[in-house]
């Protein structure tokens, strides 16, 4: 009888030696086409504090136009440099990470409620969002009346501390301003007690001579 492997037909037999090699681990390795190296991405936050973090809708009133333009949704902070100390509110649109909003937090700066909706207000500033200084108006709105007043007190707060130090340095100014004149009043006392006593001491010698 004859062995039924005999008569195998050529297809089944490729199949099996298709299985066969696609089971079989030759070892080879293959490289990838483009190799990818991480980049290290800089925010410029890097030598900053995070005093608020908020998600919000930003506007800024539109001079020419005379109406609010939206300027974007994200997050808007409030940022402390760790070596100056100097505040910043900065604002970036959600998914590009534009920045929308960039500017110092100042002794002028003065959040007001903006019509009369208790999650939104206004303030002037001069921003450095588009790369370069200007005055703008932004109104700024946000989900919940608590977060409003969290980002309204903040800024406040930051706003009269600045203003205190101002004052300190000031009056710090005017002291040493003061006790260096009342030493340049000092020694031009004691000059002129010299030479006073300059003068009356020649003028005995001049009187023994005669």
């Amino acid at each position: 009888m004859a062995d039924p492997a005999e008569h195998r037909e050529p297809a089944a037999e490729e199949e099996e030696a298709a299985a066969a090699g696609e089971d079989e681990d030759t070892g080879a390795q293959v490289a990838p086409i483009v190799k990818l190296e991480e980049v290290a991405v800089t925010t410029g936050e890097e030598d900053e504090d995070v005093l608020l973090d908020l998600k919000a809708k930003l506007y800024r009133f539109d001079k020419d136009g005379n109406q609010w333009k939206e300027r974007g949704t994200g997050a808007v902070k409030l940022l402390k440099h760790e070596e100056t100390g100097k505040v910043r509110l900065v604002m970036r649109q959600a998914k590009t990470l534009k920045i929308c909003a960039n500017h110092l937090v100042a002794t002028t700066t003065k959040m007001q409620e903006h019509a009369g909706s208790d999650k939104s207000c206004v303030w002037h500033a001069l921003d450095f969002a588009d790369g370069e200084l200007k005055e703008e108006m932004f109104a700024i709105r946000f989900g919940s009346v608590e977060n409003c007043k969290k980002f309204k007190e903040a800024v406040e707060e930051i706003a009269e501390q600045l203003g205190k130090n101002e004052e300190k340095e000031n009056e710090e100014v005017s002291s040493a301003a003061g006790l260096v004149e009342k030493l340049s009043v000092t020694e031009t006392k004691k000059v002129e007690n010299v030479e006073k006593e300059e003068t009356s001491a020649e003028e005995e010698k001049k009187y023994a001579k005669e």
